[in-house]
């Protein structure tokens, strides 16, 4: 499917210099002078490297589309982790580098999405959001303000986050892993 250049947004993947490419940034430029462009880092699927590109509003670009099915995370294995597949119960192997920092939000059971293309996995996306327990946290500075004033945390998968002062060492959280950010204190 063809796309315009500055249609391409974050967690595309499109065919690029005869490679496939994940976007992982993408941002609307409009200089004072020439026409409009979208600055976009890509992030090559099958060897990590990056790449910062930039495509024109005419520009023609090819996306991919890729075969998602749900899967349930089992566990780690060495430098990988192990999913199965909810219609075949096929277990697969995908190199934990494929998560980056986002594998520290996998948890038992968990449901996420494998991407393939040709067969071959590409990509895993997480649910959203995850509740996670705060592990430590400084203590609140009395007097600070509450307005913008965020502290670290270290959450209980070894992950650090920036919290409001409220929060406090034993709260569960909500995390958005896109991001990796604080969302709300969990019910």
């Amino acid at each position: 499917m063809k796309i315009n250049g500055n249609e391409i947004r974050p967690g595309n993947v499109i065919q690029h210099k005869g490679s496939l490419w994940v976007a992982v940034k993408a941002q609307a430029v409009k200089p004072g002078k020439g026409p409009a462009y979208a600055q976009v880092e890509l992030k090559n699927v099958r060897d990590g490297t990056k790449l910062n590109e930039r495509f024109r509003a005419s520009e023609r670009v090819e996306r991919v589309r890729l075969e998602q099915k749900e899967h349930q995370y089992l566990y780690p294995e060495g430098d990988a982790l192990v999913f199965m597949d909810m219609e075949t119960y096929e277990q697969i192997s995908i190199p934990r580098e494929f998560l980056g920092e986002r594998a520290a939000f996998l948890q038992d059971g968990m449901q996420v999405v494998v991407e393939s293309f040709e067969g071959q996995p590409i990509g895993v996306q997480l649910p959203g959001q995850v509740t996670l327990e705060v592990a430590e946290t400084e203590a609140v500075v009395k007097g600070q303000t509450a307005a913008s004033s965020y502290k670290p945390a270290v959450l209980e998968n070894g992950v650090r986050v920036m919290v409001p002062p409220f929060i406090t060492a034993g709260e569960k959280i909500v995390i958005d892993t896109d991001e990796i950010t604080y969302v709300r204190r969990a019910e």
